[in-house]
């Protein structure tokens, strides 16, 4: 089977299983057609929208939405396997009438928000390689209980165990494959030199004026946070340090929206929001950062979402302009 058909194949299955869900939940056979929503399925039954998510179902909110408000929905409900607590958080955020559902087979269950869990530290064995990946010249980052190294936005090494003895070392390298070819290539050992020569390379390819370059096509959101994060006045804020996202990133290679927070000049929470490129979820997740940063306090968070110029589309501020909270658009670049 050509990857085409299977693609096909998998739509269809997916509008059958949309379909009776639907009309089983409701009890109603007049349920209509499913069309294509990849990755999954979508119907209109009367005015309200039903959608099935496939893979990755909690960046796909945004699509959903999307998707109900060009077809004249007056309410939309969610169905996912996975994920469905992200989602009923995210829904909360917005105005438009929005049901999660969890599918156990062919029973559909109301999905609970899911809260924030306190972010897990870095191992204290891992803290203390700090020092060499600052030593490296790459800029230290703590995410969900990672700590990586980054120039310009670009993750370059990352504090690991190792599988056979459970002793944290450095690799160097984007992404896992890249770092063991590094590793294969250098001993296993990293010095301070060694990541340097690679923050050195990957530093000249990730200015504004390089040539285009594998090196500058990855991760270009987190380069416009790290723009920010040197010049924060460019959105009103005084202060800005790189954040965890409100869920942990599943690829380093893989394109989706990073966060800052700092302080405005009058003192208040800023969450900045960076996103490169049309991402129809851009707008549920900037709402779940906003969330994230208030969690567990009484702050209350002025949201900025960051797009390049050219990514500025209609889609994003008709979405935006569903939020309960309101939040700013702006661009750099």
């Amino acid at each position: 089977m050509t990857p085409d058909a299977a693609t096909d194949r998998r739509a269809r299955l997916l509008g059958l299983k949309l379909r009776a869900l639907v009309r089983d939940h409701l009890s109603d056979q007049t349920v209509g057609e499913p069309v294509e929503f990849a990755p999954g399925s979508a119907l209109l039954h009367g005015d309200v929208a039903w959608v099935l998510l496939d893979a990755q179902p909690t960046h796909r909110l945004g699509a959903a939405l999307a998707w109900a408000t060009r077809a004249g929905a007056g309410g939309l409900h969610v169905i996912t396997e996975s994920g469905s607590g992200v989602l009923a958080r995210r829904a909360d955020e917005l105005t438009t009438p929005i049901t999660v559902w969890h599918a156990d087979e062919r029973t559909l269950w109301p999905a609970v928000p899911e809260p924030f869990l306190p972010e897990p530290p870095v191992p204290p064995a891992h803290v203390r390689l700090r020092e060499l990946i600052v030593a490296g010249g790459a800029d230290p980052i703590e995410e969900h209980g990672v700590l990586a190294g980054e120039v310009r936005g670009l993750e370059v090494c990352r504090v690991v165990d190792d599988p056979v003895t459970g002793e944290p070392h450095l690799e160097v390298g984007i992404g896992a494959h890249d770092r063991e070819a590094f590793a294969m290539m250098h001993g296993g050992v990293t010095t301070a030199e060694s990541l340097h020569r690679v923050v050195t390379t990957v530093e000249q390819h990730r200015r504004i004026d390089a040539p285009l370059h594998p090196f500058n096509r990855l991760a270009r959101e987190r380069l416009l946070r790290w723009q920010l994060v040197n010049e924060p006045s460019t959105i009103g804020a005084v202060s800005l340090d790189s954040v965890a996202p409100p869920v942990p990133r599943l690829n380093v290679k893989d394109a989706v929206p990073c966060v800052a927070a700092g302080r405005d000049e009058a003192g208040g929470c800023v969450v900045a929001v960076c996103s490169v490129g049309v991402d129809l979820d851009l707008i549920p997740f900037a709402a779940d950062a906003r969330l994230a940063m208030e969690a567990g306090g009484d702050v209350v968070a002025r949201l900025v979402v960051v797009t390049p110029a050219r990514d500025r589309v209609n889609v994003t501020e008709r979405l935006a302009g569903l939020l309960r909270r309101s939040c700013e658009l702006a661009t750099h670049g």
